[in-house]
């Protein structure tokens, strides 16, 4: 009776974690570039077995797995966290450092205030108090090249009152004449990015990121909107909170037999 109870238990917890990333996807539907999660379910006897091998401890081998306990194989987990990079519909913008990133393995890389570099979605740009090309957090877009550049100066900087020109590739031009390129940050894996935040990504090496040339990945003038789809995730929100409805009636129906037995057989002992 306790295996029924522990296997909604752990249901449970999984269609809580899944309901995190929803009401993430739901709070980001309107945030410029953003890209929807979403997560993969499996049963913990498949998640072992497709592990087990690659486990560090000499004890989680396959001899060890006789000694699983047999009640919680089938319960549900997140076995993968995964983001969805396909474009988000595109809106026009009055604002000539807009640009929108139209291919699905391009990204601008940014250097966020303690100097760390990571990659971003969000074509929506301005400028710092500097000149600086920054996006609305204040995160520098780099130079292509930067890495030859001191600290301060790794990004372009836009003289005033000039007429801004942002080519498919990155050329930033003020007035035809060419301020720099930024970088189109290319990696090589979109699996390994690892998303920190709304809006940024950290690679798993920073060698598998590579500058795109010729990317043809930007349009001026527009930006590229989330790719959430609320009404699926509405739908989807709702599934969840019904299914975590049903595991605390399954839980609660367990506990009631549990008890009931408990008290037949204990008031059934004679002193």
């Amino acid at each position: 009776m306790n295996n029924g109870y522990y296997q909604a238990a752990g249901a449970m917890v999984t269609q809580f974690n899944r309901l995190d990333v929803i009401t993430q996807n739901l709070a980001n539907v309107n945030t410029i570039g953003y890209k929807r999660q979403d997560v993969v379910i499996a049963d913990f006897e498949r998640i072992f077995k497709e592990t087990r091998d690659e486990l560090p401890l000499d004890n989680h081998t396959k001899d060890a797995a006789k000694f699983l306990a047999r009640s919680i194989d089938r319960v549900p987990n997140i076995n993968d966290v995964y983001t969805d990079f396909s474009a988000g519909g595109m809106k026009a913008s009055t604002n000539a450092l807009d640009v929108a990133i139209v291919r699905e393995d391009a990204f601008l890389l940014v250097q966020t205030p303690a100097g760390e570099t990571r990659l971003t979605k969000n074509g929506a740009l301005t400028l710092d108090p500097d000149g600086y090309i920054v996006t609305k957090e204040g995160y520098r877009v780099l130079n292509a090249g930067y890495e030859a550049l001191p600290n301060n100066a790794r990004g372009i900087q836009v003289p005033n009152n000039v007429q801004i020109a942002i080519t498919p590739n990155g050329d930033v031009y003020g007035d035809e004449v060419q301020l720099g390129r930024l970088y189109i940050a290319q990696p090589r894996d979109l699996r390994t990015l690892k998303q920190e935040g709304d809006n940024l990504y950290i690679p798993a090496y920073p060698e598998d990121v590579t500058d795109t040339e010729n990317s043809g990945a930007l349009r001026q003038g527009f930006v590229q909107m989330s790719n959430v789809n609320p009404v699926t995730q509405m739908v989807n929100l709702i599934e969840t909170q019904r299914l975590v409805e049903s595991y605390q009636k399954v839980m609660t129906t367990h506990m009631n037999d549990l008890n009931s037995e408990a008290i037949t057989k204990l008031g059934s002992i004679r002193a």
